[in-house]
């Protein structure tokens, strides 16, 4: 059920990167905060910085500037047994069960490493049962656990990362692009599956993807990224309903209507231009060379994510336009 209590706060966060080429800038002035039991999704293009964003949110990455409180704690200061009830807490599930999985051990040993490294069980019986009951919550078999990797599907093998990731009996958990390595076939099932565990163990999902209508299938609320920064914020419902930003309309207006008269006649607003390097952002707003509005004022001036409507948040100058 979900709560008014916010689980994750992040404030004015930046991760940058050094490279030959100069700093690039992946996350730069981002704030959002994640409410107990809700799902907060986050989309964008290739290289927006959605991946990056998740990854610094719990500490894999280290922060440029800006902060992140999860239980009101900063997560770049714990240290001791704080940082390790923080790592038992908060899990994540990763884009790729192909590479996110070690080959070399077999799917019962993958998903008891946690149990292992926070000492959860008191003997192997115990761990084995732990493991079967795992493996039967995410739709396998309990004989799966002494196979390896290369023996399952991509569909089952990001049910076995669901599974490690269910080992510690997370409050909250990234989900950064689990589906967008799957066959669309497959991408429905695994989407059901993580709604149907949010809702038996009280789950909090921070969840990235680049396909806005899984998005919205699976996400209370929604936030759009663009080149490191927020472009809007707002519910789910609300986010397709009225998109305020141009480039949520131009992202939204791009997404295939089943019913073909409807698709036909649908009006598809094309963006000009290439995606610019985070390396060398635009001056002002990020968006300013790709929109068919922008003015002298976008080119100047950064706008500000500024909340218009209830719980809907915009950066841009010319939302009412």
């Amino acid at each position: 059920m979900e709560s008014t209590e916010k689980i994750l706060e992040v404030n004015h966060l930046k991760k940058y990167f050094k490279s030959g080429k100069g700093t690039l800038k992946a996350v730069d002035d981002v704030s959002f905060f994640i409410r107990k039991g809700e799902t907060l999704g986050i989309v964008g293009e290739s290289g927006c910085g959605k991946t990056t964003c998740g990854r610094t949110c719990i500490g894999i990455y280290d922060r440029t500037a800006g902060e992140v409180l999860y239980k009101g704690k900063d997560v770049h200061k714990l240290k001791g047994r704080e940082k390790k009830a923080f790592t038992k807490e908060v899990q994540i599930i990763f884009q790729d069960p192909y590479s996110s999985l070690d080959p070399k051990m077999k799917v019962g040993d993958i998903i008891a490493e946690g149990l292992r490294a926070h000492q959860l069980c008191s003997s192997k019986e115990e761990e084995r049962q732990r493991v079967h009951q795992l493996l039967e919550t995410v739709g396998l078999n309990s004989e799966h656990a002494t196979r390896y990797v290369h023996e399952f599907s991509g569909g089952q093998r990001q049910r076995i990362g669901i599974a490690r990731a269910l080992a510690l009996e997370p409050d909250f958990i990234v989900c950064d692009e689990p589906i967008s390595a799957l066959d669309v076939s497959i991408q429905a099932q695994i989407v059901n599956l993580l709604i149907r565990l949010q809702k038996e163990k009280g789950l909090t999902y921070l969840f990235i993807a680049h396909d806005l209508s899984m998005v919205k299938h699976i996400s209370n609320r929604v936030a759009v990224m663009y080149l490191g920064t927020i472009a809007e914020i707002t519910d789910a419902k609300a986010l397709y309903q009225k998109p305020l930003h141009p480039y949520t309309q131009a992202l939204l207006s791009a997404i295939p209507i089943p019913d073909p008269k409807v698709e036909e006649e649908k009006q598809r607003i094309k963006l000009n231009g290439e995606l610019p390097s985070p390396i060398d952002p635009p001056a002002g707003c990020r968006f300013r060379n790709r929109c068919r509005y922008a003015t002298e004022r976008c080119a100047k001036e950064r706008p500000e994510l500024r909340e218009i409507e209830p719980n809907h948040f915009v950066a841009c100058h010319l939302y009412d336009q």
